[in-house]
Protein backbone atom coordinates (compact mmCIF):
# COMPACT_ATOMS: atom_id res chain seq x y z
CA UNK A 1 0.00 0.00 0.00
CA UNK A 2 1.04 3.43 -0.51
CA UNK A 3 0.39 6.86 1.80
CA UNK A 4 0.93 10.19 1.37
CA UNK A 5 1.20 12.17 4.94
CA UNK A 6 1.59 15.98 4.78
CA UNK A 7 3.78 16.19 8.04
CA UNK A 8 4.68 19.56 10.07
CA UNK A 9 7.92 21.13 11.12
CA UNK A 10 9.68 20.44 7.82
CA UNK A 11 12.16 23.09 6.93
CA UNK A 12 14.96 21.86 4.51
CA UNK A 13 16.74 19.22 3.12
CA UNK A 14 18.69 18.23 6.59
CA UNK A 15 15.08 17.83 7.40
CA UNK A 16 13.88 15.75 4.39
CA UNK A 17 17.38 13.37 4.81
CA UNK A 18 17.02 12.36 8.20
CA UNK A 19 12.99 11.48 7.30
CA UNK A 20 14.06 9.59 4.55
CA UNK A 21 16.80 7.56 6.43
CA UNK A 22 15.08 6.73 9.60
CA UNK A 23 11.69 5.73 7.30
CA UNK A 24 13.45 4.08 5.16
CA UNK A 25 15.43 2.20 8.50
CA UNK A 26 11.78 0.54 9.51
CA UNK A 27 10.84 -3.32 8.22
CA UNK A 28 7.84 -2.69 5.80
CA UNK A 29 8.57 0.77 4.70
CA UNK A 30 10.16 1.26 1.12
CA UNK A 31 10.54 4.41 -2.02
CA UNK A 32 10.21 6.79 1.03
CA UNK A 33 9.86 10.05 -0.76
CA UNK A 34 10.04 13.89 0.87
CA UNK A 35 8.80 16.87 -0.99
CA UNK A 36 9.77 20.13 1.08
CA UNK A 37 7.72 22.42 -1.55
CA UNK A 38 3.98 20.32 0.10
CA UNK A 39 5.60 19.47 3.26
CA UNK A 40 4.80 15.32 2.47
CA UNK A 41 6.31 12.59 2.75
CA UNK A 42 5.17 9.02 0.46
CA UNK A 43 6.29 5.45 1.08
CA UNK A 44 5.01 2.25 0.84
CA UNK A 45 4.12 -0.27 3.63
CA UNK A 46 2.81 -3.60 4.20
CA UNK A 47 0.39 -3.00 6.83
CA UNK A 48 -1.66 -0.56 9.07
CA UNK A 49 0.96 -1.51 11.65
CA UNK A 50 3.63 -0.60 9.90
CA UNK A 51 1.85 2.73 9.02
CA UNK A 52 1.28 3.57 12.49
CA UNK A 53 4.66 2.75 13.96
CA UNK A 54 5.92 5.55 10.58
CA UNK A 55 3.63 7.84 11.83
CA UNK A 56 4.75 7.59 15.93
CA UNK A 57 8.56 7.49 14.50
CA UNK A 58 8.04 10.70 12.54
CA UNK A 59 6.56 11.97 15.74
CA UNK A 60 9.61 11.04 17.82
CA UNK A 61 11.32 12.66 15.10
CA UNK A 62 9.27 16.28 15.61
CA UNK A 63 7.00 15.86 12.50
CA UNK A 64 4.11 14.78 13.10
CA UNK A 65 1.33 14.85 10.29
CA UNK A 66 -0.65 17.28 9.77
CA UNK A 67 -3.92 17.55 12.55
CA UNK A 68 -1.58 16.22 15.34
CA UNK A 69 -0.45 17.90 18.07
CA UNK A 70 2.69 19.92 17.62
CA UNK A 71 3.95 21.25 20.87
CA UNK A 72 6.76 23.22 21.84
CA UNK A 73 9.10 20.57 22.27
CA UNK A 74 8.00 18.38 19.24
CA UNK A 75 9.47 21.64 16.91
CA UNK A 76 12.45 21.54 19.38
CA UNK A 77 12.79 17.74 18.11
CA UNK A 78 12.71 18.73 14.34
CA UNK A 79 15.57 21.27 15.01
CA UNK A 80 17.88 18.50 16.42
CA UNK A 81 16.30 15.93 13.57
CA UNK A 82 17.43 19.11 11.13
CA UNK A 83 21.26 19.51 12.41
CA UNK A 84 21.57 15.43 12.30
CA UNK A 85 20.50 15.31 8.25
CA UNK A 86 22.29 17.99 7.36
CA UNK A 87 25.63 16.72 9.10
CA UNK A 88 24.61 13.11 7.18
CA UNK A 89 23.71 14.58 3.68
Amino acid sequence: MKVTLEIQNLKCHGCANTVTTKLSGLDGIENVLVNNDTNSVSFEYNNDATLQEAIALLNSLGYPIVGDKNALTTKAKSFVSCAIGRMNS
